[in-house]
């Protein structure tokens, strides 16, 4: 009877841990040692040659790849910042309106919509045709009809094109995360804030005094899954740019690197980069949802 006790847990967590084994381990384990090789598609085909760390030099030091990095940093700097601050101010801000649950709906429709049919959406919004063509986009027809000339959005400048594409992002997750702050907002004890507001204290000094520090670990959750989100994105660049006019992220380039060029090698030390990259914000939030579950007991 002892013996059947202790192995009936496994029975259960079996199954599972088979699967995560198969379907993450091994593949993470078997990326690794194929980002050491050459451009096989197979790490023990006739065709593939060991190239040691000429796929992790390429990485690091070719321009597309560094674009592609410090793309990345944009990204996860501006797109971080402005999710979380405008979810943190429409959550704090449309809990006093009338129609509070209606705005909050219409705010969180575009987390609904698909990444690419988001993307498509503002393909069409950013849309540039030469001066004196009739301008489809509805950007440039606002700009055109207000007497100026036609603007490349997403073809003109890297730090316009990044930023145009940043935005679609932003409209995106800001949604998400207000629903979160919201939820987060609504726990904090009505008697707190009006308590201070009797004692004298102004918005700006209850929300920065009270408010604020009471939602700082959503915020840090809210904040890293927002990195995490941003770390691997693809979809947006893809329909959008695919990369071009200073636009490459790791991701797309990951994809290039596999289904363009066949180069194996390079996709999966670009894969190994990402994960590398994400594994941290992964850490700590696992360790914030630790820490609140020990503190619930």
């Amino acid at each position: 009877m002892l013996h059947t006790g202790r192995w009936r847990p496994w029975l259960f967590v079996g199954p599972a841990i088979i699967l995560i084994v198969f379907f993450l381990v091994y593949p993470t384990i078997m990326t690794i040692a194929r980002s050491f090789f050459g451009r096989g598609a197979s790490l023990f085909g006739p065709n593939t040659e060991f190239v040691g760390f000429a796929n992790w030099r390429y990485v690091f030091t070719n321009n597309t790849m560094l674009t592609s990095l410090r793309n990345n940093t944009l990204w996860a700097v501006l797109f971080t910042t402005c999710t979380v601050g405008f979810g943190l101010l429409l959550a704090v801000m449309l809990d006093r309106i009338r129609y509070e649950k209606l705005v909050k709906s219409i705010i969180f429709v575009p987390a609904a919509i698909s990444m690419v049919g988001a993307s498509v959406i503002w393909k069409f919004i950013y849309a540039y045709r030469p001066e004196g063509m009739p301008q489809i986009g509805v950007l440039n027809a606002i700009v055109v009809g207000l007497g100026g000339q036609p603007i490349g959005w997403l073809i003109q400048r890297p730090w316009l094109n990044n930023i145009c594409l940043i935005v679609v992002g932003i409209w995106m997750w800001t949604g998400f995360c207000m629903v979160i702050f919201s939820a987060a907002y609504k726990n904090i004890p009505k008697q707190l804030l009006e308590a201070a507001r009797i004692d004298g204290a102004d918005e700006w000094h209850v929300f920065r005094v009270i408010i604020l520090p009471l939602l700082s670990p959503t915020a840090a959750v809210v904040a890293t899954t927002m990195v995490v989100t941003v770390l691997k994105i693809f979809d947006i660049i893809f329909v959008m740019t695919n990369g071009n006019y200073g636009t490459e992220v790791i991701a797309n380039r990951m994809y290039k690197e596999m289904f363009n060029f066949s180069n194996y090698g390079r996709a999966s030390a670009i894969a190994v980069v990402l994960l590398i990259l994400i594994v941290p914000f992964m850490i700590v939030n696992i360790r914030r949802f630790a820490a609140q579950e020990g503190g619930r007991r």
